[in-house]
């Protein structure tokens, strides 16, 4: 037999991630926070330099994500 699991906790985290995926940028922006995926290449780009310390961009599905490569290059400098 095969036992049951609650999944009560799974959909509250998928609620919660579904939620924080909807918050507008100027919302987050509002609290301090940097947006990690773009429309655009050239925004994700811009993003790299300006707030992730690493040049280039990638697509991540149908959006870009700061850096060349996914992770990035390791900053030296916080940006919390």
């Amino acid at each position: 037999m095969i036992k049951s699991f609650n999944r009560r906790p799974c959909r509250c985290a998928v609620l919660a991630l579904a939620l924080a995926a909807c918050l507008p940028a100027a919302a987050q922006a509002q609290h301090g926070a940097v947006p990690a995926l773009y429309a655009t290449q050239a925004e994700a780009e811009k993003a790299a330099s300006a707030h992730f310390n690493c040049t280039g961009a990638h697509r991540m599905g149908d959006q870009w994500m700061p850096c060349s490569q996914h992770g990035g290059k390791a900053s030296t400098t916080p940006h919390h």
